[in-house]
């Protein structure tokens, strides 16, 4: 997980998933098939999702989930930290494209690798709002991943449990739909135990209805989306 920059305007210093938006760079991909693997069945708007998820990834923390366009082989630790090393800063900078860096570079973005795991739309009236996919993937072997130094200044491997408990104890600032994913999270007992629980999901989107009370902020949420409850007392949204 990463610890977002402080003078970013949304969620700053909060620990979160790596991540961002969508951008046209990814529908570019999109329309070339040839640079990703495992999109059968899935809709563009599907695979822009994934394809954005799976750059955030690398941009911000250098794990990189991708084939070999000529063999199917993932890319191993030393690959990603040669590429990482190569292309990442570049790439934050907008000075080249993930396209460009797939194409030159013989890959196949692994498309196949995430698991959906959670749709969060943000509340309305709320200043910024993000239509928000959650995927579950396994860390490719040995790709420990760091920092961009960028949009974040912090990395950390943290179990989901340890990561409400610095929550809960003001150790970590955690929005709130994070907060909850790592609840559900923490109940499974490994990896490959998340992912198989996560194949047997069916995913309810989740836009909290946000409603003010004397002590702070309101949210109600569907209780069939599977986070325990219903109602839940906030101090804030970020």
């Amino acid at each position: 997980m990463m610890v977002r920059h402080h003078q970013i305007e949304f969620n700053s210093g909060a620990l979160v998933f790596p991540g961002g938006s969508v951008d046209a760079g990814d529908n570019e991909i999109v329309a070339r098939a040839d640079l990703y693997s495992g999109g059968e069945g899935l809709s563009e708007s599907d695979r822009g999702f994934r394809i954005a998820a799976i750059r955030e990834t690398f941009e911000e923390s250098g794990i990189l989930l991708a084939r070999s366009k000529d063999t199917g082989t993932p890319v191993d630790a030393r690959r990603a930290g040669e590429l990482a090393d190569k292309h990442r800063v570049a790439l934050n900078e907008h000075k080249i494209s993930f396209l460009s860096i797939l194409a030159d570079n013989g890959l196949q973005l692994a498309l196949d690798t995430l698991v959906p795991y959670a749709h969060w739309i943000t509340p309305e009236g709320m200043p910024k709002r993000f239509d928000t996919w959650f995927f579950l993937a396994a860390a490719p072997p040995d790709q420990l991943g760091a920092h961009d130094g960028r949009e974040s200044t912090d990395s950390i491997w943290v179990s989901p449990r340890e990561a409400v408990e610095g929550g809960e104890s003001g150790r970590f600032k955690l929005p709130f739909p994070t907060t909850r994913n790592l609840i559900r999270l923490a109940k499974q007992g490994s990896v490959d135990a998340a992912l198989e629980h996560a194949r047997g999901m069916s995913i309810v989107t989740v836009m909290p209805v946000m409603t003010k009370t004397e002590t702070g902020r309101q949210l109600r949420i569907p209780r069939e989306a599977g986070y325990d409850g219903e109602v839940f007392e906030v101090g804030a949204v970020g």
